[in-house]
């Protein structure tokens, strides 16, 4: 590669791909198969979130370079096995981009997003097979939370939904009331289950994402657990030793110094 070499060029970063792949190229990268890849991707996913939520505009462009790089590596991979080439890819999500927005590219008129959505969801049914599942397509191997989201958003797409908010609180009541009543762990488990379901169809009537939420929660947990160990540093005292109340007292002032 020269100095002349435009590495701003997507067809010169498929070469470097190829190149990287070919037998003159890196060890490391001709051993990677799809299924070596998986954890990669999956990784690589998570640190554009974290960039995303950190809003961290040079840590996202970093990461979605390494996403891209994941997409040019399974790309590289089935082009080498005869399946299909990064080209093919571009050409069917352009395709699919046109066909399900016929209110920008065709002659549909719609009065908002609410209809886009609508008109989406009509789209992809038309797409499946007449003996396929509306939920068949969203990924089983995605996180609880999110799957659980997404199944409800695709039901909730065909009028399979509460009419109202309150009514589900009141479902969220119920829930709480058969984890109670269970008689066993496993019963237990089964009905708090049930109860984050119903946390989850409150989220998605309230427009909030769970894995954000949770993702937040988690994280002022950890700010305020590692405030009050620095605290119990400074002042000599072993966290582990304070009471229940003393600890209580310890996380109000974490709370008010990290929020």
């Amino acid at each position: 590669m020269t100095k002349e070499t435009n590495i701003d060029n997507f067809a010169e970063l498929k070469r470097i791909i190829a190149r990287l792949r070919s037998a003159e190229g890196c060890p490391w990268d001709r051993q990677q198969t799809h299924d070596s890849l998986r954890p990669y991707l999956i990784e690589e996913c998570y640190e554009v979130l974290q960039a995303l939520e950190e809003g961290d505009s040079q840590k996202l462009c970093e990461e979605l370079g390494d996403v891209l790089l994941q997409i040019m590596l399974h790309a590289q991979i089935a082009a080498e096995e005869g399946q299909f080439t990064v080209e093919d890819v571009v050409r069917g999500i352009s395709n699919k981009l046109i066909h399900r927005h016929p209110h920008v590219f065709g002659d549909i008129e719609v009065k908002d997003a609410a209809e886009v959505r609508q008109n989406w969801e009509a789209l992809k049914s038309a797409e499946r097979d007449e003996d396929e599942s509306l939920l068949s397509s969203v990924p089983k191997s995605m996180p609880a939370l999110s799957y659980s989201q997404s199944i409800q958003r695709r039901v909730a797409s065909v009028g399979f939904d509460w009419e109202k908010t309150e009514d589900i609180l009141e479902k969220l009541s119920e829930e709480v009331r058969e984890i109670i009543n269970s008689k066993d762990k496993e019963e237990k488990a089964r009905e708090f289950g049930d109860l984050l379901f119903v946390l989850v169809n409150i989220a998605r009537r309230l427009d909030i994402d769970m894995e954000t939420s949770l993702s937040g929660a988690n994280q002022r947990f950890y700010n305020r657990f590692t405030c009050m160990e620095q605290l119990c540093r400074q002042r000599g005292v072993t966290f582990g030793d304070l009471s229940f109340d003393q600890q209580n007292a310890l996380w109000e002032e974490a709370k008010r110094k990290v929020g």
